[in-house]
């Protein structure tokens, strides 16, 4: 972790977060208590910031300094409301073209579909404020600093977002292996949201029954799938060849 993206010291993130600053996420001591540990719990939760509990040693790698058991990871970018960003983009006179990223959590994963969706044009990537990956110094490096150049859009529900894109006239497609439809028989010349699933679980279940298409990649070897961002570009791809 870049040592100007993270914050140390109990006080010193309850004030970050206070601020209004783009807290990531914050790690904490295991077992630790006190009634400042339980001031930054309550502003977290109020705020909705991502936290896990790790032990010392973690905390203890991630900064020589005097961390008083929690260490927090500092967002080198802002991020758009959703509103704005789908407004923004209908107003633009372009066909929207946006990712949903429901729950990836590695950071080098996010940043590799931030740099593809920068090359096929994406308007902008919509994730999850809980158990989403964070955007560190990985996510910048990985993305070829495309990170700076795709609006993101943080959501407390993804499901409210695909709610509010639908209601907006764009068609959501999930991404997934649980469908007979192939992509490559979609319409996707057309106002459209992708949604990419986790890494280990895919997309929500509750998610899939939403969605307006489903659809999968062609697989042909014995190994049942494939990476998600190779799996994002192959569909990002084929939605850049249908509009061409």
């Amino acid at each position: 972790m870049e040592k100007e993206h993270q914050i140390f010291g109990i006080r010193a993130i309850i004030e970050a977060i206070q601020a209004g600053k783009e807290v990531d996420k914050v790690f904490i001591q295991k077992e630790i208590s006190g009634e400042l540990m339980k001031d930054l719990m309550k502003v977290m939760k109020r705020a909705n910031i991502n936290f896990s509990y790790v032990p010392v040693e973690k905390l203890n790698r991630l900064t020589p300094n005097n961390h008083q058991g929690a260490v927090a990871t500092i967002s080198p970018i802002g991020f758009i409301d959703l509103e704005h960003l789908v407004e923004s983009t209908i107003a633009s006179g372009s066909k929207p073209l946006f990712l949903i990223l429901d729950q990836i959590s590695d950071a080098r994963n996010f940043g590799a579909i931030i740099r593809t969706a920068e090359c096929t044009g994406v308007n902008g990537i919509i994730v999850q404020k809980a158990g989403s990956a964070p955007v560190n110094g990985d996510t910048v490096k990985t993305s070829a600093g495309a990170v700076f150049n795709v609006p993101i859009c943080k959501v407390e529900h993804i499901k409210d977002a695909i709610f509010y894109l639908q209601g907006s006239g764009i068609k959501t497609v999930a991404a997934t292996e649980k469908t007979e439809s192939n992509i490559y028989d979609l319409e996707l010349n057309e106002p459209l949201a992708i949604i990419m699933g986790s890494e280990d679980r895919g997309i929500n279940p509750s998610v899939l029954k939403i969605v307006d298409e489903k659809a999968k990649l062609p697989m042909f070897g014995t190994i049942g799938s494939l990476n998600v961002s190779v799996a994002c570009g192959a569909f990002l791809y084929e939605a850049v060849r249908q509009r061409s």
